[in-house]
């Protein structure tokens, strides 16, 4: 049983020490002292490792070094422009209005047309 228990431990250690090591940057302290404090203190150290330590975002994948150089040299992407509306509230509203009382009438004015036959159906 202890030797399963000093597997999963030296296991857990190994993992998290490369983790330490891979990671490109740590929480609290910096990445040379996470690795002596892992070393030194393999339980303890890991598990604050990964409780404080380790920063939250994107995964590292094993090859990031061409991602990084191609990143650099690809350009960033343009913000897609927006149109911000600078009209006023009672403004955007009386547009509305307008537009539905314009919808209105030419409403009434193809019935009418229709009533008189003079538009083609």
């Amino acid at each position: 049983m202890y030797v399963i228990v000093s597997a999963v431990i030296f296991a857990f250690f190994v993992f998290t020490l490369i983790d330490v090591i891979r990671s490109p940057s740590a929480n609290f302290l910096p990445k040379m002292v996470w690795v002596f404090v892992v070393i030194l203190i393999p339980l303890l150290g890991s598990i604050l490792w990964w409780a404080v330590g380790r920063e939250r975002g994107e995964p590292v994948t094993s090859s990031a070094f061409p991602e990084r150089v191609v990143e650099r040299t690809r350009p960033a992407p343009a913000a897609p422009a927006r149109r911000v509306d600078t009209r006023t509230t009672e403004q955007q509203l009386a547009d509305l209005e307008r537009e539905e009382q314009e919808e209105r009438l030419r409403a009434e004015l193809a019935r009418r047309r229709r009533e008189r036959g003079l538009e083609e159906a």
